[in-house]
């Protein structure tokens, strides 16, 4: 029988401004705009997807973003860092380039053995780190301004800061089908597979404010199953923990089950399909709104709300 759990699927993070959000991820950073849709469960919201060429799980970031939302405050209890993953041989191009158009970020440190970490913020100050890497195998997504050879590749791990680790990882591996495969320190990296973008990192941080949700926090996290068997068997796994999942959702590009895990992060699992072409071709992904069924009747007034946003990717040389 084969694993449940593949690995990460998406990061879904709350932003403000949408226009700012799509010229920092599409623009600073290079990935693909693969879906503008809104948000299910509050359509007068935009909801954007961000990935390789296909929006692969394991390069999804997605945002809900609200304009004028207070900052959140990172801390415990919360998903505090996303990065991706960048060859090691990178590494001066980007420090360049983030130097180029005006991004602070801290001095690159060593990790684990051959990763190297840059630290630096969004717009809206979520938590951001390159990973240079020659691990992954991955090719990277390349929008025409940032050559394939310097291109972010997908995700690499994941940061959470818990109190303590321990029942963190008791769901992880009990139930989540991870295994833990270095430390150091107070961190301890857990993984579905040995690969990048699929290390969930558990920082242990006691001392740490818990987070406060608002702009610049992460909102959930998605772990990929391969279909919805797999997905029923999770959530029957989740329901013994006693950890009240949902009943399964249908995304679109995907249906999703969430629950808390013990620190207070929300978990999602999601479907590795049907995915994003269902609705665009990959050619167009990510150019038109796009919209569930059951707001199709609503699609002027939607349309009127959400403000208008685009890119010129010619301003990202």
């Amino acid at each position: 029988m084969g694993k449940l759990i593949t690995g990460i699927h998406h990061v879904t993070a709350i932003a403000g401004d949408a226009q700012k959000n799509l010229e920092f991820y599409a623009g600073i950073l290079g990935t693909r705009l693969v879906k503008k849709t809104i948000n299910f469960d509050g359509p007068d919201v935009y909801h954007l997807y961000y990935g390789d060429e296909m929006g692969r799980p394991g390069s999804i970031m997605t945002f809900f973003p609200y304009k004028g939302l207070q900052r959140g405050r990172h801390g415990k209890g919360m998903l505090n860092t996303t990065t991706f993953s960048v060859p090691l041989a990178s590494l001066d191009y980007w420090l360049t380039r983030l130097k180029k158009f005006g991004i602070a970020h801290k001095e690159p440190e060593e990790r684990f053995q051959n990763e190297v970490v840059v630290y630096f913020e969004d717009t809206d100050g979520l938590g951001i780190e390159l990973v240079f890497n020659n691990k992954d195998a991955r090719p990277g997504y390349s929008n025409g301004i940032i050559p394939a050879e310097q291109a972010i590749k997908g995700f690499y791990n994941v940061e959470i800061w818990e109190e303590g680790y321990e029942r963190t990882a008791g769901l992880l591996t009990e139930q989540l089908d991870h295994v833990l495969i270095a430390e150091k320190g107070n961190r301890f990296r857990f993984a579905a597979q040995d690969t990048p973008g699929n290390y969930v990192d558990i920082i242990c941080s006691p001392d740490s404010l818990r987070g406060l949700g608002g702009s610049g926090t992460v909102h959930h996290i998605a772990f990929s199953t391969p279909a919805r068997a797999e997905q029923e068997d999770i959530r029957k796994k989740v329901l013994e923990r006693q950890l009240n999942p949902t009943p399964v959702l249908d995304r679109k590009y995907f249906t999703s089950i969430y629950f808390r895990e013990p620190g207070g992060v929300l978990f999602e699992i999601a479907t590795a399909g049907p995915g994003f072409s269902v609705d665009e071709s990959q050619e167009h992904l990510g150019e038109a709104l796009q919209l569930p069924p059951q707001f199709e009747p609503k699609r002027s007034q939607l349309e009127q709300t959400l403000a208008p946003i685009g890119i010129d990717l010619a301003n990202y040389l």
